[in-house]
């Protein structure tokens, strides 16, 4: 492969972590999912997660930092292409906020299920 593949592949990559970077220092749901994110990864660690686990927590994870990345996209689309309040223009971002709603309230769920046995099976000794 030439060596312009290699180079647009790095700054594909480099275009994706400014996006991260803009993510995390720009919008305060990011950094209530950061919190979460480190959080889960805490209990998982001193409930000791099995393997299994810690797939499902991983994939919801990815799930809610996605749903939240391509919010963000879309707010800043709309935002572009309609910048004075447009009903159509609101519920899109509605919607795509209720994606990441959804999304968290599934890895929500997912770690109460994962936890809370662990929590309960201490209680029962």
């Amino acid at each position: 492969m030439s060596g312009n593949y290699w180079r647009q592949r790095r700054e594909a990559f480099g275009h994706a972590f400014r996006g991260l970077v803009d993510l995390l220092r720009n919008h305060p749901h990011a950094h209530l999912h950061a919190i979460a994110t480190f959080l889960i990864i805490l209990v998982g660690v001193a409930l000791s997660f099995s393997y299994s686990e810690w797939l499902v927590v991983v994939v919801c994870i990815g799930a809610v930092w996605t749903a939240e990345a391509i919010n963000t996209a879309l707010e800043y689309f709309v935002d572009l292409v309609s910048p004075d309040y447009h009903p159509l223009a609101g519920k899109a971002k509605d919607m795509a906020a209720a994606a990441v709603l959804c999304a968290s309230l599934a890895a929500l769920v997912v770690g109460l299920l994962i936890v809370l046995p662990k929590i309960w099976g201490f209680f029962q000794l």
